[in-house]
């Protein structure tokens, strides 16, 4: 069930990682969002690098993280991969 969030480009949708905010019409979640903005990367950036997404989608799940960071930080803890969990190649 898609609910709204009163962010205009952010809903929930319960069959969908188990009701963590995305983007309206997408499987991405405002923690991916999130977290390539906190490495560094630009708003705009971010929209190239995620074509199907537009600049407004992209502002407006920082706008929600904004107004929501302790869930989205929890849901970034979460799926945090440990440490000892990646490969010594990939580190």
């Amino acid at each position: 069930m898609v609910k709204a969030t009163g962010h205009r480009y952010i809903v929930t949708d319960s069959e969908i990682l188990n009701g963590e905010p995305i983007i309206a019409n997408t499987r991405t979640p405002v923690r991916t969002i999130v977290e390539m903005w906190r490495s560094g990367t630009a708003p705009e950036e971010i929209s190239l690098g995620l074509p199907y997404l537009t600049l407004a989608q992209v502002f407006d799940a920082l706008s929600y993280y904004s107004d929501n960071q302790a869930q989205i930080n929890n849901y970034i803890e979460l799926n945090r991969i440990p440490h000892n969990s990646i490969d010594p190649l990939v580190k």
